[in-house]
């Protein structure tokens, strides 16, 4: 068996793993930068209005998850994104497909992003919470939960997963086969 170019014998391609690779950085580096500038020039208490009220910028720390649930229990949150990304790094083994690498990508940078807050911001490591910013339509989640950049592209990442699965494509860069309806006539 001679190995293809671009291709390792555990089968993954390079392209797909330089994908996920610089789609995970820049989600990080966009994050961060965020947040940075977020910390510098926003106040808590004093929203900031955007496109005439569709979203404003309201600083908050939170120690919980959306809408702030388990704010109680912040040290689960390292943990369970410390399992996500070991999941991430065993989908590699096999990814070939570019659209899927850039789905994990996006969730390996939101869940790292989310993940330096709670390891390095007050009040201290496993606890820290985390920077949001961004909330739609009202002024700190009213009518919805204030966000960050990491939070939108683990959602962005994971609709993407869920649609990649929907229409048959695999992390291999094949499509699943559908049964026909003679398949279905044999096994009845």
């Amino acid at each position: 068996m001679t190995e293809q170019a671009g291709v390792s014998r555990t089968g993954f391609t390079r392209a797909a793993v330089a994908t996920l690779g610089v789609t995970a950085v820049l989600a990080v580096l966009v994050d961060q930068v965020v947040k940075y500038l977020s910390t510098e020039h926003l106040t808590e208490g004093e929203p900031v209005r955007v496109l005439g009220g569709l979203i404003y910028l309201s600083l908050l720390r939170n120690g919980g998850a959306a809408f702030s649930l388990g704010s109680d229990y912040t040290w689960v949150f390292p943990v369970i994104t410390l399992a996500v990304i070991g999941w991430i790094v065993w989908m590699t083994r096999k990814l070939r497909s570019v659209p899927w690498a850039i789905s994990l990508g996006l969730v390996l940078g939101g869940a790292l992003g989310n993940l330096s807050d709670r390891l390095f911001r007050a009040p201290g490591p496993f606890e820290g919470h985390v920077v949001d910013m961004i909330s739609l339509f009202t002024p700190y989640g009213q009518g919805f939960a204030v966000f960050n950049i990491a939070d939108s592209c683990l959602s962005v990442g994971v609709v993407l997963a869920v649609l990649l699965e929907l229409t048959g494509r695999q992390r291999d860069g094949s499509r699943a086969q559908r049964p026909t309806g003679k398949e279905n006539e044999k096994a009845a």
